[in-house]
């Protein structure tokens, strides 16, 4: 009686060299399936067998190592894949793949495209750190104990500081695809915005530049203070006007734009000091003051964060940019650029430890911020020993994402006097007045003891 094609009869003979049962159960079969050797310059092709026959071919005859252990070949080869993967598209790219699907004439297209050239990840990110610095100012005794629960800075202040930088970031981002359409195309993170793909033009793109920087500055001068607004103008003028033009001449661009990403945080410390300042509330004593450390800290904090970030970015389409015409550190000076990355990421930790020294946050940052520092620092170290391969780059790019909305944050929850003005409203405790003017009156006997001093003086003569 013939065999149907698929039975299982147990009468039916093993072919000459089949791989049994016992071969199977054998330790040598699991170990010469374990990884792929290097390619061979003419691949074979596997013989043609009949349905249900085995391959008799030899395994160390297809090309296959059998020193190397099956899960670390699994682990090489998926080590592989995620080397190669390319660092993902930023947000305007997507957007613009969002806004080309919707219809041409409708205002959700109109609104998709002007968020995409706005940048709202990068916009988002500048946004919180301008609001972290706000919020980690040490706020003075402005009010009474008996009159609120505690001191605290204007909420609207903070409305208007967030809404005017995030409309200047889009400014200075839309001006920034604006001069660059034609070179934005040469790269793949950058081809697929809206300019290069024709869902604006530039003179739309120009109107929405003018219109978000004119709001921003206006809320920042009319909501906060005319400081605040004059640095936010300012970052509009360096990165669009001389940041983005410099990255075809020089590699100082990275070090300019990281001037540009210092300076948010100052935008925030002004904001707050403006509120309580004691003088006229000028330029002067709300960014050079005794009380401004704080803001310069922040701003050399997110300005050596900078070259972690964009040197591991950089990295993978090092030759895009140089097709482009970029300056980038990372094709004129690999090596270099690795060193500064490393060199930036170390420089965190005297900043975050400054911090705490001039009593923004307490000794609890200390140790948090130190494991996310040393975290950025360990995957600099990789980047620059490795060159970039072996996924150091992208080690480096996604720690970097992460280090700086988390030492933000760590910064926040760490501010100094927060927790103790916590645990003393949970207890019922509170402060007594006359005690709180003694510390007032103090402060501010303090500060004049010099200008009396130069009176006498004078007198005296």
């Amino acid at each position: 009686m013939a065999q149907r094609p698929f039975s299982t009869s147990t009468s039916r003979k093993a072919a000459p060299g089949a791989i049994t049962l016992g071969k199977v159960l054998r330790r040598e079969y699991f170990f010469a399936n374990a990884n792929l050797g290097p390619p061979k310059a003419e691949p074979v092709s596997p013989p043609a067998t009949a349905l249900g026959q085995t391959i008799e071919k030899p395994f160390h005859e297809a090309g296959i190592d059998s020193t190397e252990p099956p899960h670390r070949r699994r682990k090489r080869l998926k080590a592989q894949i995620h080397y190669d993967t390319p660092i993902p598209l930023d947000a305007s790219s997507r957007l613009s793949s969002i806004s080309s699907a919707m219809p041409a004439a409708s205002l959700r297209r109109l609104l998709t495209t002007c968020l995409s050239l706005s940048k709202p990840r990068l916009s988002a990110l500048i946004v919180l750190t301008t609001a972290s610095a706000y919020s980690l100012y040490p706020v003075p005794a402005l009010l009474l104990p008996s009159t609120t629960i505690s001191p605290s800075l204007s909420a609207l202040t903070l409305v208007f500081l967030t809404s005017g930088t995030a409309l200047c970031c889009a400014s200075a981002n839309a001006l920034n695809m604006l001069f660059e359409p034609k070179y934005d195309a040469m790269m793949s993170r950058t081809r697929n915005r809206p300019l290069v793909r024709g869902l604006i033009g530039k003179r739309g793109a120009l109107v929405f530049a003018t219109t978000a920087g004119v709001f921003g500055i206006g809320s920042l001068w009319f909501g906060v203070n005319p400081t605040t607004a004059f640095l936010g103008g300012l970052n509009i003028v360096l990165y669009a006007g001389i940041y983005t033009p410099m990255k075809r001449i020089s590699v100082v661009n990275t070090w300019l734009g990281a001037l540009v990403g210092g300076i948010p945080p100052l935008m925030g410390w002004a904001a707050a000091a403006g509120q309580s300042a004691t003088g006229s509330g000028e330029w002067r004593e709300l960014l050079f003051s005794q009380d401004s450390v704080g803001g310069w800290l922040l701003a050399g904090l997110l300005f050596a964060w900078q070259f972690p970030h964009f040197n591991s970015l950089s990295w993978p389409i090092r030759e895009e940019y140089r097709n482009a015409g970029y300056r980038m550190l990372a094709w004129v000076n690999p090596r270099m650029n690795g060193r500064v990355a490393l060199r930036y990421a170390i420089l965190c930790f005297p900043l975050c430890v400054g911090l705490w020294w001039f009593q923004i946050t307490d000794q609890g940052f200390l140790v948090t911020s130190s494991v996310v520092n040393a975290w950025m620092v360990k995957e600099a170290w990789r980047f620059w020993v490795k060159g970039g391969q072996k996924g150091s780059a992208r080690g480096l790019f996604w720690a970097s994402v992460w280090h700086l909305p988390v030492v933000m944050v760590l910064a926040m929850v760490h501010k100094k006097g927060l927790w103790t003005g916590i645990w003393k409203r949970l207890n019922g405790e509170t402060e007594d007045d006359e005690e709180w003017m003694e510390g007032i009156m103090n402060s501010e006997r303090e500060e004049l003891e010099p200008v009396l001093q130069s009176a006498r003086t004078i007198n005296n003569i």
